[in-house]
């Protein structure tokens, strides 16, 4: 099901019906989130000063603010779609505001469980502040992310935002866990991938587009297009940990299978490479195994399908979101899905 041997089916994902003027998304965005990081730490008001310099720490201002910039693209799209009004409304640029306090969350708490080093090219949290802090900073920046959702005041954008909070830890269980089974494996690792990365972008999208737009059909493409670039995301990172020297990710190379995870260009050069099942499931415990599957993955097409098989959702994103009225911003986000399969970090 996963075995892509052409590229002949797939389309360039730039290319578009409608002759909008080509619109790059971060230049689009740049207005709705202009002091992004400064509304972030209003939300965060705290009276102990180590609290507050952790939680500045990845507030810094330095971050691309990807989901932020997706979640005001389609809020523009789904406002012109629905009565062509071209601003964003102030609940919706919450959601944008909510959904990077999330992400940031996560990555706080991810770090302490994986016992990570370095994130974004500088000390994680864990290792400044220790493991204990680090979780309460965490929690504390998802409570407060709670407190701006409750502010919104609408019971459907909480019960679609409050999901992604349940599947991240969804996610995270099922990251702890491993299948036997080959085809198993495949689905255990896109519902990992789904749950832990694509379920804040899909969510944050359906959640704008219900602030925007009465029409259920929208809600739904604005979902599909945030499911499908967050899964084509997630698999690019997962290509670029073996890609990528450590320099430009930010982070160790090979770190995935460090942490004993077999990901997708593992799972793919399984098929070529047998001897790795055992490996797989005993997490790379063994001296010598890191490397050893490093090396099967790279003389494999692993990463190649891997690649094919990000495309292939960047494909489907394109689709459901051309479903939309023609706008700048519907453009800017089918350029997002090239951007996605391009980046090199």
């Amino acid at each position: 099901r996963f075995q892509h041997t052409s590229t002949s089916h797939l389309c360039s994902c730039s290319k578009t019906v409608s002759n909008e003027k080509y619109q790059d998304p971060f230049q689009l965005g740049r207005k709705d989130l202009k002091n992004l990081y400064e509304d972030i730490k209003k939300e965060l008001l705290v009276s102990t000063a180590e609290l507050k310099e952790m939680c500045d720490y990845y507030f810094d201002g330095k971050g691309k603010a990807f989901r932020p910039m997706i979640v005001v693209l389609m809020a523009r799209a789904c406002n012109i779609h629905h009565n062509n009004s071209r601003e964003v409304q102030a609940s919706q640029r919450s959601v944008a505001i909510i959904a990077e306090m999330i992400h940031t969350a996560s990555l706080v708490h991810d770090d302490v469980i994986d016992d990570a080093n370095s994130r974004r090219g500088k000390m994680t949290v864990n290792q400044i502040w220790g493991e204990r802090k680090a979780v309460l900073a965490g929690d504390f920046i998802l409570s407060a992310a709670s407190v701006a959702l409750a502010r919104i005041g609408n019971t459907t954008i909480i019960s679609v935002l409050t999901q992604v909070i349940e599947d991240l830890v969804r996610g995270e269980f099922l990251q702890l866990g491993s299948k036997e089974n080959e085809n198993e494996r495949f689905a255990h690792y896109l519902e990992k991938t789904f749950k832990k990365t694509a379920s804040l972008i899909a969510n944050s999208c359906k959640a704008v587009s219900i602030l925007g737009c009465p029409d259920p059909k929208v809600h739904e493409i604005a979902y599909q297009y945030g499911r499908n670039v967050g899964i084509a995301f997630q698999l690019i990172d997962d290509v670029l940990d073996f890609t990528s020297c450590a320099d430009r990710l930010g982070k160790p190379t090979a770190a995935d299978l460090k942490l004993g995870l077999a990901t997708g260009p593992v799972l793919f050069a399984c098929r070529q490479f047998p001897e790795m099942n055992a490996m797989i499931m005993r997490r790379f415990s063994k001296p010598g195994d890191v490397e050893r599957a490093r090396k099967y993955v790279l003389q494999s097409d692993g990463v190649q399908q891997t690649t094919y098989l990000a495309q292939r959702y960047c494909h489907e994103a394109t689709r459901e979101i051309s479903k939309l009225r023609p706008s700048p911003e519907r453009e800017a986000l089918i350029q997002l899905t090239e951007m996605v399969l391009l980046r090199d970090k």
